[in-house]
């Protein structure tokens, strides 16, 4: 398989197509939420977990050279580094 090459804003913007159609229906729930949705978006595979490590391992040993990204379920960034996290989704 050939590999696709993609700039960040293309990685991200496939991920959140992915999150937003498929994934967010299947992982938005109370005990969820703060977690980490890692998704692979080459294959629409995810995996959630507290910190996306093992989610992140896990996937790339299912699929080595996966294009990952992590989003935080339920809020608007990943992490926030001195800023404020908002929570979106309720």
């Amino acid at each position: 398989m050939q590999a696709i090459l993609l700039s960040r804003e293309e990685v991200a913007q496939r991920a959140k197509q992915l999150y937003a159609s498929s994934i967010r229906e299947k992982v938005e729930t109370e005990e969820n939420i703060g977690k980490m949705v890692i998704i692979d978006i080459e294959t629409g595979d995810y995996e959630v977990d507290k910190t996306g490590l093992k989610a992140s391992r896990n996937l790339s040993n299912k699929h080595p050279n996966a294009r990952l990204f992590g989003i935080r379920i339920g809020y608007n960034v990943a992490v926030s580094f001195g800023g404020v996290m908002e929570r979106v989704h309720k």
